[in-house]
């Protein structure tokens, strides 16, 4: 079951690559959009940017399984009607649509995992989660872009929405039926927008979500520069091997790590390490392989961002609260960082976009610390280790 919520977690990242990695095309297919063909890609963010904590809520009324097997099922059904290539306008009103089945796997999956995954194996699942991301993106790159000089694009989007629809179909059938979390409230909006400012007012449901904001403020966004400000003769190999060590290192060294520190702990580690190794370019060090240091070490913050919900979050209400704020923290991330780092580079060097970075990272080990403290002022115990 770990394995088809992960599979179900690629599928939702897929529903960026599919248009993302065949980007050129989709600016061949829809010609006359000029400079706003970006938002095809960008705009699947949207509700997660706006309503991210709001899945958390859904998921606690409803219940996991119910929402994740329709957010399969709706996504694999818009991906396949996607392949029609329908008019510009159509296409950005079902990627929004698209952004609420996508919001919905990211906050019910994770959830799932923490909750059904055996004590021994918890750290490791939820590592594994966090590489969803990074290697969806590969996956439709190595086997996707052959697939689509063979076949066209279109029928990328039907294998895309028929793996989703498999899988929706697969975890009907074999997770467990759970009672929904919470009641229907009375208050209606009231009560709805209370529990956003409770969680996000709560140490333990805010804390993964908003260190998640500073990692995900530069992460696609240096995908997306750092190999073009490099030598031409290693971009190819540094842009390709940037995700991957990432990936390694989080499902190697993050629990090896856990064995001994906390996840916010390992966190804040990542982002220390990216700080020093953000120091070595102002000091000379060489700028392609200190690239690829970074997004290692960026890896810590990757997958131990997903094991501090449960470790700080003790019931399944809850880590569904903080596994939606850690989908709108990133939605925003995203949204927002390669905008900013694009707004620095153009009045700045490579060297005031780092710098710029570093303060991100500083930022987030500041609010970790910031709320470990909070969390320790009410029980008295702190949660360093």
């Amino acid at each position: 079951m770990i394995l088809l919520l992960w599979l179900a977690g690629l599928a939702a990242a897929a529903q960026f690559a599919k248009i993302a990695v065949p980007f050129d095309l989709f600016r061949q297919q829809y010609a006359g959009a000029g400079p706003h063909i970006g938002w095809v890609l960008t705009f699947i963010s949207a509700i997660g940017a706006v309503a991210g904590m709001s899945a958390g809520v859904v998921v606690n009324r409803f219940g996991c399984k119910p929402v994740l097997v329709l957010a399969l099922l709706l996504g694999g059904s818009l991906s396949v009607w996607q392949a029609e290539m329908p008019v510009f306008s159509t296409m950005l009103f079902s990627r929004l649509l698209e952004g609420v089945s996508h919001l919905a796997i990211v906050v019910a999956a994770p959830t799932l995992i923490a909750e059904i995954s055996p004590d021994r194996l918890r750290n490791f699942a939820l590592a594994l989660w966090s590489t969803f991301f990074g290697v969806a993106f590969a996956l439709v790159s190595w086997l996707g872009t052959p697939f689509v000089a063979a076949h066209g694009l279109g029928a990328l989007f039907v294998l895309h929405g028929g793996a989703m629809v498999a899988l929706g179909l697969c975890l009907a059938m074999v997770l467990p039926s759970a009672p929904r979390l919470s009641e229907p409230d009375s208050d209606g909006i009231k009560s709805f927008l209370v529990k956003h400012i409770a969680a996000y007012r709560s140490p333990r449901i805010a804390a993964p979500g908003l260190g998640w904001l500073c990692y995900t403020l530069t992460f696609v966004s240096l995908l997306a520069l750092l190999p073009a400000l490099l030598p031409q003769d290693v971009r190819a190999m540094v842009a390709g091997l940037m995700p991957l060590v990432s990936i390694l290192v989080s499902l190697v060294f993050v629990p090896l790590l856990l064995t001994r520190l906390t996840g916010v702990s390992v966190v804040i580690v990542g982002f220390a390490l990216a700080i020093a190794v953000i120091a070595g370019v102002f000091l000379g060090g060489p700028v392609p392989v200190l690239s690829v240091a970074l997004f290692a070490v960026l890896g810590l913050v990757q997958g131990a961002s997903f094991v501090a919900i449960p470790q700080l979050n003790t019931t399944l209400a809850d880590r569904a609260m903080a596994n939606g704020a850690m989908a709108q923290m990133g939605n925003i991330g995203n949204l927002l960082g390669t905008p900013i780092l694009l707004f620095i580079l153009a009045r700045a060097d490579l060297q005031g976009v780092l710098l710029s970075v570093a303060v991100f990272y500083l930022a987030g080990i500041f609010l970790h610390i910031w709320m470990r403290a909070r969390r320790m002022a009410e029980t008295g115990f702190s949660d360093a280790v």
